[in-house]
This record gives C-alpha cells, structure tokens and sequence, in this order.
C-alpha cells in the first residue's frame, strides 16, 4: 500500500461504534483490549510473533486527512460535530506488546491496548491485519527451516503472493522466521535483508543451446554461477553443461564464492543424488544444490529422509500463502474498563464454546524455563499486579482442567515476562530492532523449545496456564453471569 496513513485501514463498524461512543458518557473511558489467538497455525506446537514494527508505524502516524474526512461525509452515517473530533483525533494511549521473533502461544495477550475507549476500538481492524499475516508467515517459515535443518532456505514467493503487500511483508516475516533471504528486491530495500536468485528457464532459452547460455552467465557473474539445469534434461544435459562450463572457470583460475546447480523438476532425491556423486566425481564437492518446485516443510522433511543431497532450498508458494493453513485467527477482545476509582474493572466474553470465554482484566504474562536446561516448561497468564519469585514454589493447573496440576520447586525454573511497553501515553517508547537482528532473536526463542514441541507432526503443547488469582477472577465472573 503507498500511503502510510492507514487510519481508514478499518472495517466500518468500528467507526460507527465510535461515533455511539462519543454520542455518550463512555468516550473518555479507559479499557483494556487485548489481541491473542487460540489455536496455532498449521497445528504447530508454537508460532512466532511478527508485524509489531508495522502496528507501531500505523499508531505512530494515526490521524484523519483532510481527503478522509470528506470521504466519511459521503456516506450519509456520520453527524458533523463527530467528523469535527476526528481532524484532531490522535492515539494518546498506552501498548504493551510481546517482541517480534518471540515464540508465542494461544490465548495470551499478544498486544494489549489501554486507551479511551474511541482509540482502542478504530485500531482494532489494523492490528489484527498486521499481525495476523505476519504471524502466520513467520511462523510456516519456522517449520519449513526446522524441516531443512540448518539449510539455506529462500523466500521466493512474490509472484504467487496475494498481491505486493502480501508479498512485501510476508518476505519480511519469512526472514523473521529464519529464512536467509528473498528473492523480492523491494523487500529487500525496505528492509534490508539479503536478496538471492539464479536464472529461470526462460534464459536457457533464449541461447541456441543450454552450454552456450551456461557459458554466458558465467561470463557475466563468474562469482556467483547458480545454473538451473532442468530446462532438457537434467542428468544427461543440464548437470554436465555446468561441470563444463565449472571446469573451464577452473581452468581460468576463476574459484566462484557461490556456484552450483538448481532442479525445479523431478525426483528432487534421485536427480540430488546423482548430481552429487557427477559433481564430486569431477572435483566440485563445494557446489551447491539447490531445489524448488511447490516445496514445503512436509515434501522437505520427507526428501531429508531419503537422503537427498540439496543444500539449499527455495520455497515459494506453500510459505508466502501459508497454503495448508490461509489464516492465523487472532482477535481483539474487551478485557476491562477503568472504574471511577481508576482501578480497572474486568470483562469478560462468555460463549457455549469453551475455547471463546475470554481471560478477564489488566494482565501480563510470565514465561517459565526449566533452569537445567533452558527450555520453556510452561506460561503463565497472570493480573498485572502480581509478583512471582523464582526462590519459591510455584503451582501451576490447567485452567480448564484444574486437577492437572504441576509443582516447580524453588530454585528450579527461571521467571521473565515478555511483554514490554510499546507506546506510554501516546509517545513511542520502543525501537525496533532490524529485521535481520529479529530473526537471531526468533532463531534463540526457537532454541528454548523443546524438539517435541518443534516436531512437524502431532508437537506436544506449551502449557499456557492462568495464575490462581486470575483464574478465581474469571469463576467469579462466570458465576455473576450465571454459567457455572
């Protein structure tokens, strides 16, 4: 999107309800909303937080245009003296939000919004757009990259991407969750992450012959000859077209950083294996191979099993659109009101489904590691107020299934919380990091699960308990509304 104003970027209720709001006493109120998912994407053990940057850029320069106003006007729902408030509308609120590349959880508060009520509500549509994409591809790319296992994974899915933002921002998620570059240059530039590519098919060609064309990007990048060898065919032309054309770079004196072949067809197993032993066979045991083709983290794993010898890995469509699974599910919930006395008043959500009663009141949120070995042993959901120590016991139970209990002895497990302010009383109080730096962070977050939670298929859950006082919180207001 060109314009960095991106107030209207909201659905039309949340304007509307705005307008109700300054029609009454409630304009003023403060409230707490918070945004969290309930289920991870591509039944993951985890996902991985991302967009926090743009959510940021988007409170920053929250403000009604001229243009927007006369817009508004046209649609006939809107008086005057509202259209008049919003000229001077400004985000004077507060956001605490969890950091990008951490690794995250259903059902705690990914960003928690305390504000007037008019300002909560307008940047409700925003956040969860930002957030809810970005997530989703950080968290795909983490799988596809854990599939690899310590291969170059690629970003490659601009063109199969729902559009330029989609592909903009999902490049920069897909970096976030471990992916070594893109091959989307204007992601590239904004962002400054390292952009990759070879040569496609269409190159091949347009030569008389495959040799001649080989023989001419070499002439043109000697330092970096990656030849796609599968537009004839790729044992008996395409792989030894490149040893050809390597070997008379050799012969040159010529020594490539980066050299090698890409399948984009084919048994990828069969067709690495036997590229390999040409390619050893002939002195090039340092080229890399590399292979597309509709992969993901599934088709990798499975190709990693079989013993396939690629190096490098360019995934497009599968990570861009998270195709197995379109969207991450995150949502925007009222979880108190400021009361006369300026203490916060809990609300909550009640649903006949289980997993929709939402968590009540001002909360934060407590990461518990297993002091031995690092790893994450469980999170804690808790009321801002509350103070734990790591130098005595801590009891935690599943909130919906409370006789689950489990006992950590003092001196055994590690406390951090993981949300920080974002924004104080309307001013910026964050700097992000880069989008580079992010991802180490999110490669370190994934380092302190556990490999079962990692595992691509059926991954054990991160407990994500509430505190006891929470919890007596939330009975209380269940009871009050009659349902248990």
């Amino acid at each position: 999107m060109d314009r960095q104003n991106l107030t209207l970027l909201t659905d039309l209720y949340e304007l509307t309800m705005m307008q109700g709001y300054f029609r009454n006493t409630t304009a003023n109120d403060t409230v707490i909303f918070d945004m969290f998912y309930r289920t991870n994407p591509q039944e993951s053990g985890y996902a991985v937080m991302a967009g926090l940057e743009q959510v940021i850029r988007l409170i920053n320069n929250l403000h009604f245009e001229e243009d927007d106003i006369r817009y508004l006007s046209t649609l006939d729902i809107f008086q005057e003296d509202f259209l008049e408030y919003l000229r001077t509308f400004r985000f004077t609120g507060s956001i605490w939000a969890i950091p990008e590349g951490t690794v995250i959880f259903p059902r705690e508060p990914l960003v928690k919004v305390i504000a007037p009520i008019m300002q909560a509500q307008l940047v409700e549509t925003a956040i969860l757009t930002i957030l809810n994409h970005q997530c989703l591809i950080a968290t795909k790319a983490s799988r596809v990259c854990y599939a690899a296992r310590g291969d170059s994974v690629m970003e490659f899915g601009l063109r199969r991407a729902q559009g330029p933002d989609a592909g903009i921002y999902g490049a920069r998620a897909a970096v976030i969750g471990g992916c070594s570059g893109t091959s989307n240059v204007l992601a590239g530039q904004l962002f400054n992450i390292p952009v990759m590519g070879t040569n496609a098919h269409s190159w091949i060609m347009s030569f008389p012959d495959e040799l001649t064309a080989f023989r001419a990007y070499a002439d043109i990048y000697p330092n970096s000859c990656l030849f796609v060898v599968d537009t004839y065919d790729s044992l008996k032309s395409g792989v030894p077209h490149a040893i050809q054309v390597f070997k008379e770079l050799r012969e040159k004196g010529i020594h490539p950083k980066r050299y090698g072949i890409r399948f984009d067809s084919g048994d990828l197993a069969y067709l690495s294996k036997k590229a390999r032993k040409m390619l050893d066979d002939e002195g090039f045991s340092d080229a890399i191979i590399s292979a597309s083709n509709d992969l993901d983290e599934f088709l990798i794993d499975s190709l990693k099993v079989q013993g396939a010898k690629i190096s490098s890995w360019g995934v497009g469509t599968n990570m861009i659109t998270s195709k197995d699974w379109p969207a991450f599910g995150g949502v925007y919930k009222l979880a108190a009101m400021m009361g006369p006395d300026g203490s916060f008043i809990p609300k909550i959500k009640i649903s006949e489904n289980t997993e929709k009663v939402t968590n009540p009141g001002n909360k934060k949120i407590i990461r518990i590691y297993e002091k031995e070995s690092g790893k994450i042993k469980a999170d804690l959901i808790c009321l801002a107020d509350e103070v734990f120590s790591e130098d005595e016991d801590l009891l935690l139970f599943d909130s919906l299934e409370p006789w689950k209990k489990t006992h950590m002895a003092a001196g055994s497990f590690t406390l951090r919380e993981i949300m920080v302010p974002i924004f104080d009383e309307g001013r910026c109080v964050y700097t992000s990091p880069s989008v580079m730096e992010i991802r180490d962070i999110c490669q370190k977050e994934l380092d302190t699960l556990w490999d079962e939670t990692r595992r691509l298929v059926n991954p054990h859950n991160v407990y994500v308990d509430l505190s006891q006082k929470l919890y007596d919180e939330k009975r209380a207001l269940l009871e009050r509304y009659g349902t248990i």
